[in-house]
Parts: C-alpha cells; structure tokens; sequence
C-alpha cells in the first residue's frame, strides 16, 4: 500500500481531501497536480454540512474549522417578498452528530491543505495527456514534464480534463440561468439584515441565499439564482465581473433585509450555471474521478464540495480493502453513484428544504467513514431523534 504511486489531477477541495484521506488510510506515495501557479482567495462561501464535516474531524481539521467558522442556528427558508418562514430546520450538533459550518471557501482549501505534504503538491501542472501503455499511467503536463503513477484520481473539477480524456469532450446543458455571488465585510450593512441562520430567500423564478462565513460574524456572503441571458458566457466562470446595479435591478422587489444586503455589496460576480448528464462511469483501467469531475451537480443543495469532500474518503476506504485498483473503482462507484445522482436530480430541481416536508437525514445523516460499502450510499442516519424540525 505504502508504495502505490497515486497521483491527483486537481487541488481543489476534493483533490486535497483525496489527499488527505488517502495518507490517513496509509498511503504514502501521493503526488497532487495542480494547473495554477499559485492560491488565490477566490471570493466565496461555501457550506460544511454534518456529512463532509464527519470527513473533515477524521482528518484532524474539524476543531480549527469550528473556531473560525459561522455555525448557523438553522437553515432557514423564507418567501422573497413578505418574509414569512416557509421552513426551518435547525442544525444542532448532535442532530447528526457533526456541526454544521460555513466558512469562506479559501478557509476550507487553507485548512485542506494544512493536512498534506507540503512538498507533494506540485503547482503550475496543466494535464496534456494520459497513457496507460502498461499498468503504470503516464501524465503529461503542458510544461513537457512527464511522470508515472499507479492510479491516477482526476479531481479536477468541473472542466475536467482527465473526464475529456476518458469519456471525449462534453457539452453542458444550459437553462437559461446565472448566479451572482460577493462577499464583502459586514460593516458595510446598514441594518441587521443578515441573522443568526443560513438564510433562503424563495421567488417565484429566482432566489438567493446569505450568511455569514466567519465566526466573528464580520463577512457576508451570497449568491444568487436567476434567469438571465447568458450569451455572454458559455463557460463557468467563477472571475467574470458581474454589475452590481443589474443584480439590484434582478431583485428589485425583495424583501428590505435582502435589499439591505445587495445595497451594501460593493462588486460582485457571476457565471452561467452549467449542467451535465450523469456520467456512464467515473472510471477508465487505473484511472478514476471523483467530485465535480465525476458527478458535477447545480449548487442548490451546497452539496458539491461535500460530495468531493465524501468521495475522498469513500474511494481512501476502497484502496485500503481492495487488493485490485479495479475492484476498488468498482466498489467505489456502485456506492456512490445512486447518492450523488439522487443529489444532482434534486438539486437540478431546486426544491430541497423548500417545505416541511423536505427528509434531510438520508442526506445529512451519511458518514463516509463508516457507511457499509457493499450497500448503495443513499440512506443516512440520524444521531438523535429528539430535536423537531
């Protein structure tokens, strides 16, 4: 075990926590590739529900994260105009056993990468190629360097250029709409607009989700669902500059914590939400996908950085039993394709926690560290069945 090659396209958060999971499991041999040249502190949030959270606290990075995180009293759901609370679920602890977190999204690669070997991650490595002439893969970068690995995991997001590799060029499906996104300090507010819960505004084409990403309650965030022209874009993008006077103009209408909000962002940006049909596999000989590359999802749920964060350590756990690269893959995605795909078909559809009758704890009951393998990864458990919600 300890002598497996591996190497990891991608280090973002599913590549890192592929990383991390991989050493905790025992593997020693771990190389991650990286095509930016450097870390910058991309603006966004990003939401650690109790299900990645149990991945996060076996690698050692939940008590750093719980200090300096917003831990929401609730997801709460609320109609755009009047206000009025159309569902909440409160997120105590031990309702599932792990907190839930929201965090800038620079804070959780931070800490991700806290717990790798500094020296096994290698930036300014763009994937070119990949050749399996024999049991080794071969990686070719757009520098002319060249390395060796046993398995290759493309974590690589949702651009993937190890998924092109395996199943050819896709096209994304398109529906027509964007998502605006800033944070920006929460001084700026004029009102206490922004409370103690994670916070979902119901329209009846278009939402927008706020809260704040820091335990001091000092940044807040948003981002935002709307149909919009999108000829402009026909690539994800999460850099391209969006106009803050377009967005305020988007939900004009509002209710006034909300418009408080958007009157307060100073800059903003947007990108085409993009879809993809489920993939046929996530795998091709000894290479494999994981997260975005393999089951990229809207971001309706908050479930993708969550799912990459679970499949890291899924696929750590299958390595560990299976003898054969093949069989672990196989293992691998039996038990977590009826999971993600139920995710992605829910979150394509934008309902989740809308109503009281949303179930969240086949969702956020899962822990991949301990959920039986040989069965299909869609129910989850609760810890405790005494708080209401």
């Amino acid at each position: 075990m300890s002598e497996t090659r591996i190497a990891i396209v991608g280090a973002g958060i599913g590549g890192l926590a592929a990383a991390a999971t991989l050493q905790r499991a025992g593997f020693t041999e771990i190389d991650v590739y990286e095509q930016a040249s450097r870390f910058a502190r991309v603006g966004a949030g990003i939401q650690m529900m109790p299900n990645s959270m149990h991945v996060l606290r076996g690698i050692g990075l939940e008590d750093h994260l719980k200090r300096v995180a917003f831990a929401p009293k609730s997801h709460l759901n609320r109609e755009w105009d009047s206000g009025a609370i159309s569902n909440e679920l409160p997120m105590p602890t031990e309702r599932y056993g792990a907190p839930y977190l929201c965090m800038h999204r620079a804070e959780l690669h931070a800490a991700l990468l806290s717990a790798v070997r500094e020296d096994r991650v290698h930036l300014a490595k763009k994937l070119v190629g990949l050749d399996q002439p024999s049991s080794a893969v071969a990686l070719r970068f757009e520098d002319g360097t060249r390395v060796e690995a046993d398995i290759v995991i493309g974590a690589d997001g949702v651009h993937s250029i190890v998924r092109q590799l395996i199943v050819g060029k896709e096209k994304p499906i398109h529906r027509g709409r964007v998502a605006y996104r800033s944070v920006f300090p929460a001084s700026l507010l004029k009102t206490n607009s922004v409370g103690p819960s994670r916070t979902k505004w119901w329209g009846p084409d278009r939402h927008i989700v706020i809260y704040f990403t820091t335990a001091a309650r000092d940044e807040v965030y948003f981002v935002t669902s709307n149909p919009e022209p999108v000829d402009w874009m026909t690539e994800e993008s999460w850099s391209a500059t969006g106009d803050v006077n377009e967005l305020r103009e988007a939900f004009d209408g509002f209710h006034p914590d909300v418009r408080d909000v958007l009157g307060a962002t100073p800059t903003c940006h947007k990108w085409a939400i993009l879809e993809r049909d489920p993939l046929p596999t996530w795998s091709n000989g000894t290479v494999v996908l994981i997260g975005d590359a393999a089951h990229p999802m809207t971001p309706y749920m908050a479930q993708g950085g969550a799912t990459s964060i679970e499949d890291a350590a899924v696929l750590a756990r299958c390595l560990q039993r299976e003898d054969n690269f093949a069989a672990a893959f196989t293992l691998f995605e039996q038990h977590r394709k009826p999971r993600t795909s139920r995710i992605q078909t829910i979150s394509s559809a934008n309902t989740w926690l809308r109503t009281p009758d949303t179930n969240p704890d086949w969702l956020y009951g899962y822990d991949a560290w301990t959920a039986p393998l040989e069965a299909p990864a869609v129910t989850g458990s609760v810890v405790s069945t005494s708080v209401s919600g």
